[in-house]
């Protein structure tokens, strides 16, 4: 699904990336994690097109993201979940949701309803609260109309900028058990930035981890957790990841 192939990200002096590779397979759930400046967004926002690499390539469904001339209708193929929503304050929660199947011009307006309602439905949304401004909502309906926008045009990928940010421990669980079901529903193949190990350790078939200005670590998180690197131990086996990783065995053989 993507493939990034010997990327380079400069800013002036300033080197993000340097011959960083990476390969994420369909149907996979994966995690890109690592320190404060380490290139997470970066690498995220050239996934998304809205980065060109300094070189090498970044290859979304086969196609050089930075080059094709379909990058449109590319797009229209991945959704995306920003960290605080996005949702437009000006439009109803049904409106945000529309607004991409609008943009298409191609859908009547009966057909636009029904999906929206659907979608809606599909994140726990009522056709009650479809009718309520951002303003009226709570931060987990907001992130849940977020991901119904998402996924409004029915996506072969999902991107995920901190999905639990900002979120309750209970809300937080249940919008990682909502990503997880949508996940095999769908068949979707799902790229997500997290600082949460909560939510990494529940959700992610394989991680990232990106350190030295490449990807230091890349696969299962038992293959992850076994490098021998001083910030993957760091970062994953302190008191924080040691009680997530516990949790998920626990509810494992629960």
């Amino acid at each position: 699904m993507i493939e990034v192939r010997n990327l380079w990200t400069q800013f002036g002096e300033f080197v993000v990336h340097q011959d960083l590779n990476l390969e994420i397979g369909q149907g996979e759930i994966v995690s890109l994690v690592g320190g404060s400046g380490s290139g997470k967004t970066t690498l995220l926002r050239q996934m998304l097109g809205l980065e060109k690499p300094t070189r090498g390539s970044v290859r979304v469904f086969g196609e050089d993201i930075s080059r094709t001339a379909h990058l449109q209708e590319t797009r229209n193929r991945w959704g995306m979940l920003f960290q605080h929503g996005a949702l437009f304050s000006a439009l109803t929660a049904f409106d945000n949701v529309a607004q991409p199947m609008r943009e298409l011009r191609t859908l009547p307006e009966a057909l636009v309803r029904d999906a929206v309602l659907l979608k809606l439905h599909m994140v726990g949304i009522t056709p009650g609260d479809a009718l309520k401004m951002p303003a009226d909502l709570s931060g987990g309906m907001i992130k849940r109309v977020a991901l119904a926008r998402a996924l409004a045009l029915e996506p072969e990928l999902l991107f995920l900028d901190e999905p639990t940010a900002g979120l309750d421990p209970n809300l937080s669980e249940s919008f990682v058990e909502l990503i997880r079901s949508l996940h095999q529903a769908m068949r979707l193949t799902v790229v997500m930035v997290t600082h949460d190990l909560d939510t990494l350790f529940a959700l992610s078939t394989n991680i990232a981890v990106l350190a030295e200005k490449r990807v230091i670590a890349a696969g299962t998180p038992e293959q992850v957790l076994a490098t021998p690197h001083p910030f993957i131990k760091q970062f994953f086996l302190g008191e924080r990841g040691k009680r997530a990783l516990e949790e998920l065995h626990g509810s494992r053989h629960a």
